[in-house]
């Protein structure tokens, strides 16, 4: 992981404000809590970088960007890619699960924004269209704190991500564990449509 300088802060707060976008579930929703996440489907972006690639039938692969992390502060950059023929569009948070060694669901509250977790990136949704090869952005946000020695810290080692509530979920490399201490929660920003 590397330290957060400010470009890298600032393309973090893109990426966490792209993130609020896609979910449609409320703030305070223990996603992963009620059964297994949804099936990922053959295709995924993690498999393969290839823009070329099969493109799911959703129409979009979702992919991680890299993390960055700074005094206990974890930053997940989260990127949609329309692939299909038809515009995707979006407006809310990704549904993300945070999956232990054996593939199960970890117990998490998953925030949409971070104002729990830091600040900066809190951006509300807005509506977002993507045409075949345009790209959404989104964060994750965590931090790696133990406020609480009688609770057991938690790391996750897998992670998916649907575009929203419903949709196909794809996995992505975390980059590194999903380290939450015993804080039990996430954020995600908003998606937003990419610039660069």
């Amino acid at each position: 992981m590397i330290s957060l300088g400010t470009a890298a802060r600032r393309r973090a707060s893109a990426a966490v404000a792209a993130a609020f976008l896609l979910a449609a579930c409320t703030p305070g929703d223990h996603r992963g809590q009620g059964g297994d996440p949804p099936a990922t489907p053959g295709t995924t972006s993690s498999a393969s970088g290839d823009p070329a690639a099969e493109c799911p039938a959703s129409g979009v692969r979702i992919r991680s960007t890299g993390g960055d992390a700074a005094m206990g502060l974890r930053a997940l950059g989260l990127e949609l890619v329309s692939c299909g023929d038809r515009p995707y569009q979006l407006n809310g948070y990704p549904v993300v699960w945070v999956l232990n060694e054996q593939r199960k669901p970890i117990i998490l509250r998953v925030v949409n924004g971070a104002k729990e977790i830091t600040s900066g990136f809190d951006q509300p949704p807005q509506p977002v269209t993507l045409h075949k090869g345009e790209r959404a952005v989104a964060t994750v946000l965590w931090r790696n704190l133990v406020t609480d020695s009688t609770v057991v810290a938690t790391a996750g080692a897998y992670l998916t991500v649907a575009p929203a509530a419903g949709q196909p979920a794809e996995e992505v490399d975390p980059h590194g564990p999903v380290d939450v201490g015993n804080t039990g929660r996430i954020g995600v920003s908003a998606w937003r449509q990419a610039t660069t």
